[in-house]
């Protein structure tokens, strides 16, 4: 059984990282602070990529590292890719701020 290695930093993060490239179709068990969660990749992730760890539902806030990083423009399903495809950032859009 082929071990891939992924990082997930926190038990909020809906997405963790490939340490290397993953095949579609790999079982993974991704571990982040003593909770393990079990993915089957939907598509091949490269180094350095995102994928989703659970259910992400169109509009709502994607967590990476404990932080919100964007908002899914549409429905994620665990093990599908999570890239520009179906994420739009949130960090430092100067036309998403608010008037205080």
């Amino acid at each position: 059984m082929t071990v891939y290695h992924t990082v997930m930093m926190k038990p909020q993060d809906k997405v963790a990282v490939a340490l290397t490239e993953i095949p579609a179709g790999a079982q993974l068990n991704v571990v982040c602070q003593g909770i393990e969660v079990q993915v089957e990749l939907a598509e091949p992730i490269e180094f350095g990529h995102k994928f989703a760890v659970v259910p992400i539902a169109a509009g709502e806030d994607i967590i990476k590292y404990g932080e919100v990083i964007g908002v899914a423009v549409r429905g994620i399903r665990k093990g599908e890719h999570v890239h520009v495809h179906n994420l739009e950032g949130k960090r430092g859009r100067g036309d998403l701020q608010h008037d205080s």
